[in-house]
């Protein structure tokens, strides 16, 4: 397919705050209605930001970029914004040759952003402010209601706040590392990968239960593979899934019925556990 003259350079014009509000608009609502096992809240992030894909890119470039911004991607919805905003300023700035850094840059910053999104938001404030109005509800003072109400308020504001604030970062990083964008995106896709491989041990819970019995000797083989290398088993899960779904093409719905059959399995015979 041909390429547009205006596909090959950069994306000129700075956001406005009426493009801001249109992405936070977009975002807030299609944040969790879209969500799915598979991609889970993907495809609202694209939907926040397909107005501006057109707008830059055309033909091959932007379907090279719509299945970018595609892929698998999870956050507290309250604190997303942020990452938009960094995305809509490499975008902005650098077109197609942004594509490695922002996916680096939103595999890396979700899971700090998500930890501190649910710690803040669906943690501490519902705790507090939620418990202050409902002891004050108790008591018969109608403004136990409206203190959670305002509280909604406040956030729904703050929300809007962290786009701008993601994109002004954004703009900063590409005005002071100019000419330095393959070694943030190098460093982007290091941190994505500390944190997914960080995450296999603390999400994935596989061990070997096999005890081995002779005379007065017990061994445990999760014992063994521990001192091989602990979390051995979820490790190696991983990657056959891994392989599986990158090397052999196999869909994400053949995968989930064969870890669930293979898990019930290996169970059974008391291999894992």
């Amino acid at each position: 397919m041909k390429m547009t003259k205006a596909n090959t350079k950069t994306n000129s014009g700075k956001l406005t705050k009426k493009d801001s509000f249109r992405a936070n608009w977009r975002w807030l609502w299609a944040s969790q209605l879209s969500w799915n096992y598979e991609r889970m809240m993907a495809p609202g992030y694209f939907y926040a930001l397909l107005p501006f894909l057109k707008r830059w890119y055309k033909d091959d470039e932007l379907v090279e970029m719509m299945q970018m911004q595609t892929q698998f991607f999870n956050v507290n919805a309250y604190d997303d914004n942020f990452i938009i905003g960094v995305d809509l300023a490499l975008e902005e700035s650098q077109g197609i040759k942004s594509k490695d850094t922002v996916a680096g840059i939103k595999t890396g910053l979700m899971g700090p952003l998500a930890g501190i999104g649910d710690t803040i938001f669906s943690a501490i404030i519902p705790t507090i402010c939620g418990s202050i109005g409902a002891y004050m509800g108790l008591r018969g003072n109608p403004l136990g209601s409206i203190l959670w109400i305002l509280v909604d308020i406040i956030i729904l504001f703050l929300r809007f706040s962290f786009l701008p604030m993601g994109y002004y970062q954004g703009t900063k990083l590409i005005d002071s590392a100019s000419g330095k964008l393959n070694a943030i995106t190098d460093s982007a896709i290091l941190l994505g990968v500390m944190v997914v491989g960080a995450l296999i041990p603390t999400v994935i819970k596989a061990k070997v239960p096999y005890v081995f019995h002779t005379g007065k000797i017990t061994l445990k083989m999760q014992s063994i593979l521990n001192q091989i290398m602990p979390s051995l088993v979820p490790v190696l899960l991983v990657a056959l899934v891994y392989w599986l779904l990158g090397k052999k093409g196999v869909t994400s719905t053949k995968m989930i019925w064969f870890v669930l059959i293979l898990g019930i399995v290996l169970s059974y015979f008391h291999i894992l556990g």
